[in-house]
């Protein structure tokens, strides 16, 4: 399936809109629900930068424009700090690694749009595929190799290596409880996202 900007699709593909949440099964629904009820840790910006690989200036650019706000809690002025969740932060090293290939903004925010609407056991079983203009999601080694054989595929982002690299970053730095304010420090916001990983599976 074919993730473009402009609401069109690649050939033989579907088109994706951002409205693709009025055709999820009932699986997929049950997969979000899930995981706004395990959203009990949440990660300050500069925690959020260091797991994603990104500057702060890019973090406040892309909550300014809209491309990945933080879904825990957002900055009501210069007295609140942002806080991002788990999977805030594995998009902003998805969108990272979508820049630095050279895919387009427009295409970004669309894909963005596009991983936000999926369940967390869709996510770590999707590959992102692009040619560089346009972003393909493929859910099997089969769509990976039909696209790569069509010339249509140049570099790929599996989702699950990138969920794994971020767990792996963020149980070495600090959470914070959203309910207390608590902050974790090492292996207990990785004992809370192995909990959260399991409950998604």
């Amino acid at each position: 399936m074919a993730i473009t900007g402009d609401g069109t699709a690649a050939e033989g593909a579907l088109p994706l809109h951002s409205n693709v949440t009025a055709n999820r099964t009932p699986v997929q629904t049950a997969a979000v629900s899930g995981d706004r009820e395990a959203e009990t840790i949440g990660y300050r910006g500069p925690t959020a930068c260091a797991a994603a690989g990104i500057t702060y200036r890019q973090l406040d650019y892309w909550a300014r424009t809209g491309l990945v706000e933080p879904s825990v809690r957002p900055a009501y002025g210069s007295g609140t700090q942002r806080l991002y969740s788990f999977r805030d932060v594995v998009v902003l090293k998805i969108v990272k690694r979508l820049l630095d290939t050279g895919v387009s903004l427009q295409n970004i925010r669309t894909a963005v749009q596009h991983l936000r609407s999926r369940g967390l056991a869709d996510l770590t079983r999707m590959t992102l595929m692009s040619d560089g203009a346009t972003v393909y999601e493929c859910t099997s080694p089969d769509q990976v190799v039909d696209l790569l054989q069509g010339g249509q595929g140049v570099f790929g982002i599996a989702i699950g290596v990138v969920w794994r690299d971020v767990e792996s970053t963020l149980s070495q730095l600090h959470g914070e409880r959203v309910d207390t304010g608590e902050t974790l420090i090492g292996q207990n916001p990785h004992d809370e996202l192995a909990r959260r990983r399991n409950r998604a599976g």
